[in-house]
């Protein structure tokens, strides 16, 4: 394998190589007030997540947010903490081993593949590092969210741009900027909805609830907006449902600023007073379950739908490593890798 600008061998002696790295937002390293202050600011200061003035936000941020929010979500990140740790770090994991067994597997080769967390550990990076000790000179990076958005696939360029601007030699490059669209992936969200609706019928109303954005990042020119509704209907679309039992919602809104609508939370709350009593929600933008999915949506949503006359809620969890998740997330990089 040969590179353009290079050699056939670098400065070890060693056949340059090709690798993969699988970036997810991250998570604190434990559920306690300590990591979750120094988790959220780097979060929070990121001016890809919040678009405030940066002098204003630094005063809200570290005055009163760091203060307030970090013991209040080391409680909610108790409730879902594992043996292994955080849930994200845990299936984020175990989709990297996936994707790397069935890589090596049809290249008859060992394709070294990472993981790398926009914030928190492990970083974006020490993985870089870790692929570059490895000899790689041409990483492919998949960020796990399948709709692009600039506060998540392009902060995760931001990240990635970062580590090379100290870097005397830049590798090649295959940066992935969404995979919505792809067949392989439509088709593991379709066979786990098929799954659910064998398993426990068919419900009055099946929500799509994507994570949400301020609605000034949409007019501002964002499309994730638009990609998550074009995920819904390319569901609806593969598997012939009814759209009008269908519907997207945006969850986990922050602040007092107008978020996408509509809410997840509002949406639910309405639907027993409207006659739907029976539903099942799923999260197509989330590619490991998490917090906000676990908490919000199958403890906190569940709750208040039951509370307001709801008989039957049930949520049909992120693929994490389903097969034919990590299947679609083989494919999507391995095209990379067969040139």
């Amino acid at each position: 394998m040969k590179y353009q600008g290079q050699t056939d061998y670098d400065h070890k002696g060693a056949s340059p190589r090709r690798g993969v790295l699988l970036c997810n937002l991250g998570t604190p390293d434990a559920p306690r007030t300590s990591e979750l202050r120094r988790y959220l600011k780097q979060f929070l200061s990121d001016p890809r997540v919040v678009e405030v003035p940066r002098l204003i936000w630094w005063l809200i941020l570290n005055l009163i947010i760091l203060r307030i929010r970090p013991r209040r979500s080391a409680k909610l990140y108790k409730s879902v903490w594992t043996e292994g740790g955080s849930p994200l770090l845990v299936h984020s994991q175990a989709q990297v081993n996936g994707v790397k067994k069935l890589l090596d597997e049809k290249y008859d080769s060992d394709i070294p593949v990472v993981l790398g967390m926009r914030y928190g550990n492990p970083s974006i990076e020490s993985a870089i590092n870790d692929l570059t000790e490895q000899n790689v000179r041409e990483i492919t990076i998949l960020p796990l969210y399948p709709q692009y958005s600039g506060a998540t696939t392009g902060s995760t360029f931001d990240a990635v741009a970062d580590v090379f601007k100290k870097t005397r030699w830049v590798p090649q490059l295959n940066f992935v900027g969404g995979y919505h669209q792809s067949e392989a992936f439509l088709d593991a969200l379709c066979a786990s909805i098929k799954r659910h609706i064998e398993a426990h019928g068919q419900p009055d109303k099946l929500v799509m609830s994507y994570h949400g954005t301020p609605q000034s990042y949409l007019k501002k020119g964002d499309p994730y907006h638009c990609l998550c509704h074009q995920t819904t209907r390319l569901i609806v679309e593969k598997m012939g449902l009814d759209k009008e039992k269908v519907m997207t919602t945006f969850q986990s809104r922050f602040g007092r600023e107008p978020w996408l609508q509509p809410y997840t939370d509002k949406t639910l709350e309405a639907m027993p007073e409207d006659g739907i009593k029976h539903v099942a929600i799923m999260c197509p933008g989330f590619s490991s379950d998490c917090l906000e999915t676990i908490e919000e949506i199958n403890m906190e949503a569940r709750e208040s739908f039951l509370h307001a006359g709801g008989e039957q809620f049930h949520y049909i969890p992120c693929l994490n490593d389903d097969p034919e998740h990590i299947e679609a997330l083989a494919s999507i990089v391995g095209k990379y890798l067969a040139n």
